[in-house]
């Protein structure tokens, strides 16, 4: 080993772990209980907010965001609240402009978070130059990832390139993001040695369990000297999810790299979890019983996105179509230059997959496919056929420059509309809110304001 330092966790249950479990389902109210427990555990940040949860707030149950952000930062008073966002994406599923960004980051900052891990979807770090500038400017530990991919267009080379150039933007830490549970333990030990060898910073691993080999490649990240790893309390962990924080603490226990947390004292917060899990389930209809899949490393659909791909087909009535989805995804990922599948491209490539096999190749093609094969979302890791181009978008000029250049400032003209939606003191959340879901957070206001 050449870290002899504590293994440090950060603790998912609050956001990825049902994210990945429960279709992102979990209530604040569901959280509040333990949340002083999780405090005092020893967690080196609790990640509980961004990725979905922000839209799963305002859609499915009837909260605001940005007060469960505030409720939680009122209760963890010792550990980093910790988010994810999609760079230029935000948290929804289009760029925008830079104005849109840089308040997002500080009003999140402002109202309690710590940590923002920020990626892209395509790893084209234009798109992370902004929000990680912003996050600088706001105070907040700056966590730059990059997400983890197979394909002819992705190797270490390829990922440790990226990680100098987030460095270069001023991160302060380095994530790898796993999303699809495709990094194997050989593997995760050589990436983390390479970049422990280029790279002074902190290097954390994300991992989803779905291949069934997460866990092993968290003990050979940190035989390679890993600085921190993403775990879930064990009745939100494997599946689909990350490894049991409780199994992985007790793993490494009497080493070297103990973590220092003791996992009797989790116990008690996971009974409560197992609980919440149980309730989740009834209450929403949710399959959470969700098994790993080897599969995975062929389809690469992430952890989050499977859970509700399955719910998703299961409420149309399309769940013998599902294997051919999944033989379809590769193919069209492959066709669209393959883009790690991540929010939003996983969804883009989903989607275009579920009319493939729905209604013929290419018969009906989606906005957001012929924005991607422009290019409006930045660089794809392998260049586009032309051919393939041609069909999709004709004669479109392609964006070869950082998309959100295209996107003149937006805030004050969102301020505007909302006024004239009726909401003319709405606060700078509220703007935020409406940016990135328009139509869902107008329904959140005019059922609870």
């Amino acid at each position: 080993m050449n870290n002899n330092q504590p293994v440090k966790i950060v603790e998912t249950v609050l956001r990825d772990g049902h994210q990945s479990l429960a279709a992102t389902r979990m209530r604040i109210t569901d959280m509040i209980p333990m949340l002083e427990q999780l405090d005092e555990a020893g967690f080196h940040a609790l990640e509980a907010w961004g990725g979905a949860t922000f839209d799963s707030c305002l859609r499915f149950l009837g909260e605001d965001p940005w007060e469960r952000l505030r409720t939680l930062k009122q209760y963890l008073k010792k550990t980093p609240l910790q988010m994810l966002l999609r760079g230029q994406n935000v948290l929804g599923y289009n760029h925008y402009a830079d104005d849109v960004v840089r308040e997002f980051v500080n009003r999140a900052v402002d109202n309690g978070i710590g940590v923002i891990r920020i990626f892209d979807a395509l790893n084209d770090v234009r798109n992370l130059e902004v929000a990680m500038q912003a996050a600088k400017a706001a105070g907040a530990h700056v966590q730059g990832a990059f997400v983890y991919t197979i394909s002819p267009y992705h190797n270490q080379d390829s990922f440790i390139k990226v990680a100098k150039d987030l460095v270069a933007l001023g991160a302060d830490s380095i994530c790898i993001k796993d999303m699809s549970g495709l990094l194997a333990p050989y593997a995760a030990y050589d990436l983390v040695k390479a970049l422990k060898a280029d790279i002074a910073i902190p290097i954390q691993l994300h991992s989803h369990y779905t291949s069934g080999m997460a866990s092993m490649t968290y003990l050979k990240a940190i035989e390679a000297g890993v600085d921190i790893i993403d775990c879930a309390l064990s009745p939100f962990a494997l599946g689909t999810s990350q490894p049991a924080t409780e199994a992985i603490v007790a793993a490494l226990e009497g080493t070297a790299r103990d973590t220092g947390i003791k996992k009797e004292n989790l116990y008690p917060i996971a009974d409560h979890f197992r609980a919440v899990k149980k309730a989740l389930a009834g209450d929403f209809n949710l399959n959470t019983a969700i098994d790993i899949d080897t599969k995975v490393l062929s389809f690469q659909i992430p952890g989050g996105m499977l859970s509700n791909l399955l719910n998703q087909m299961k409420e149309q009535g399309m769940a013998d179509k599902y294997p051919d989805l999944l033989e379809e995804m590769p193919k069209v990922r492959a066709e669209l230059g393959y883009p790690p599948l991540v929010t939003p491209t996983s969804q883009i490539t989903g989607s275009m997959a579920a009319f493939n096999v729905m209604l013929g190749r290419y018969n009906v093609i989606p906005r957001e496919i012929k924005d991607l094969v422009r290019g409006k979302y930045g660089r794809t890791p392998a260049p586009i056929d032309p051919e393939f181009r041609k069909m999709i978008v004709g004669d479109e000029p392609i964006i070869t420059h950082r998309p959100a250049d295209d996107i003149a400032p937006q805030m004050d003209a969102l301020r505007q509309e909302l006024a004239g939606k009726g909401y003319p003191n709405a606060s700078t959340e509220d703007v935020l809110s409406y940016a990135l879901f328009p139509e869902i957070a107008l329904d959140y206001f005019g059922k609870y304001r």
